[in-house]
């Protein structure tokens, strides 16, 4: 049988994935902000939305012993699809909240097997050159997602109530079901789109698998520094967890508490929009950089570039400018330092943490620990911001970047360039 092009399927695959995500993480505190949630409370519960993100090990020990990758693709973009449209009907609701919260999470465990399978699928159909390849269009099209989502579909949502006279609440719907439009397609062209699986699923019951977890769990708590490691994955983005979930909410409200008051339209097109294409241009410079210097070299600069650039929210707080063009500049350098540091995190935890027998497994351990360590301080920084108020805040938010350059200053590396252990070479 002929095999399919990964042009057909990887672009689409990846779109999917990202959609999900950047709703849940990112559009999902505007919504509720336009409906008058306070922003402790969605900066709490929308940080804990991305908890099935750190538990993709897990996860993925079951969706091994059960179905195939191309099922699970099509199957959880049915359901999201299908829990988006459920979402529609509980906005008018009185305690919508709850219940979008609920059907939420449905999505976030839908969204995270797909990221499994869908990762899985890539790295089975395509041999290591292919996969080199189609890793353009991989980050492509995710950040296309997040263009359309966080850019264009809360720009719409602004136009739709500012121009067309449109409910705050008609508006959202209608996004929510474009999302649930697109998604639904999506796992329809997916059904005949998609390659059959290559390699039959593993035999084994679930206590051999979950043994076979536990022995990965354990090399994995005795690779060298690993504890150091840890830490340094945790603070890397510590700052970032703060700022996240705080950033869009202060950008929106209101000059006499303390925010920017931009519109859904501005927010989308400056944000969204320019904040997006700017990480991306960041995170390509990044690749370059590093390929040219080391990642050892590189890494103090990457997390300089990463942090320090929160600055711009202390500075906006402290001077609440109203030039749009003013706060589109500073939003732009903020994402294009946070694309191009980014970079640094995710090359280590590749090349001095994952390394080893259990390479994969180790990476997405990694991974997982990197998403807790952004969602726990996105969970208080709700409370922190209500009560500091946004200009004490990002000062704090500061302060805390000071720690991640520090341990960035004085982590140790095992695998030089090469991926050979540096003590083994020094001997």
């Amino acid at each position: 049988m002929k095999k399919k092009n990964p042009i057909t399927w990887v672009p689409t695959t990846y779109f999917a994935m990202g959609l999900p995500f950047v709703m849940l993480s990112l559009v999902s505190p505007i919504i509720f902000k336009d409906l008058g949630v306070p922003n402790e409370t969605i900066a709490f519960w929308t940080s804990l939305l991305i908890l099935p993100w750190s538990l993709k090990p897990i996860i993925s020990v079951i969706m091994e012993l059960y179905g195939t990758k191309k099922q699970y693709i099509v199957i959880t973009e049915i359901v999201s699809a299908v829990v988006f449209g459920c979402i529609v009907f509980s906005l008018p609701l009185p305690n919508f909240f709850n219940m979008c919260l609920a059907l939420m999470g449905l999505i976030a465990l839908s969204g995270s097997t797909h990221d499994i399978a869908g990762d899985g699928m890539y790295m089975e159909q395509l041999d290591p050159a292919t996969q080199s390849f189609y890793s353009g269009w991989q980050g492509a099209f995710y950040n296309l997602a997040k263009v359309l989502a966080n850019g264009g579909l809360i720009f719409l949502a602004g136009w739709l109530v500012n121009s067309q006279g449109m409910s705050i609440v008609a508006s959202w719907q209608l996004i929510l079901s474009i999302c649930a439009a697109i998604l639904g397609l999506v796992g329809l062209y997916h059904f005949y789109a998609l390659p059959k699986d290559i390699k039959p699923q593993k035999e084994g019951s679930f206590s051999e698998k979950s043994e076979e977890l536990w022995r990965i769990f354990a090399d994995f708590f005795q690779k060298k520094h690993i504890l150091f490691y840890l830490f340094f994955i945790f603070l890397y983005r510590f700052a970032e967890g703060l700022a996240m979930k705080i950033a869009p909410l202060f950008l929106k409200d209101e000059l006499s508490i303390g925010g920017l008051g931009l519109s859904n339209e501005q927010y989308g097109l400056v944000y969204g929009t320019a904040g997006t294409v700017a990480f991306i241009l960041g995170s390509i410079v990044a690749g370059y950089f590093v390929s040219k210097v080391g990642l050892k070299k590189a890494l103090f600069t990457l997390a300089c570039a990463f942090n320090i650039p929160f600055v711009v929210y202390l500075l906006f707080a402290y001077f609440q400018p109203t030039h749009l063009p003013t706060i589109a500049m500073g939003i732009v350098g903020e994402y294009f330092g946070y694309g191009f540091g980014f970079v640094g995190l995710t090359l280590f935890m590749m090349q001095q943490i994952a390394p080893g027998k259990y390479q994969m497994a180790h990476y997405a351990f990694a991974n997982s620990l990197m998403n807790l360590g952004v969602m726990v301080p996105g969970m208080i920084s709700g409370f922190l911001s209500k009560y500091l108020g946004y200009q004490y805040f990002f000062l704090l938010v500061m302060i805390c970047t000071i720690p991640a350059l520090l341990i960035t200053w004085k982590v140790p590396f095992t695998y030089d360039s090469k991926q050979n252990k540096i003590d083994e070479k020094a001997h």
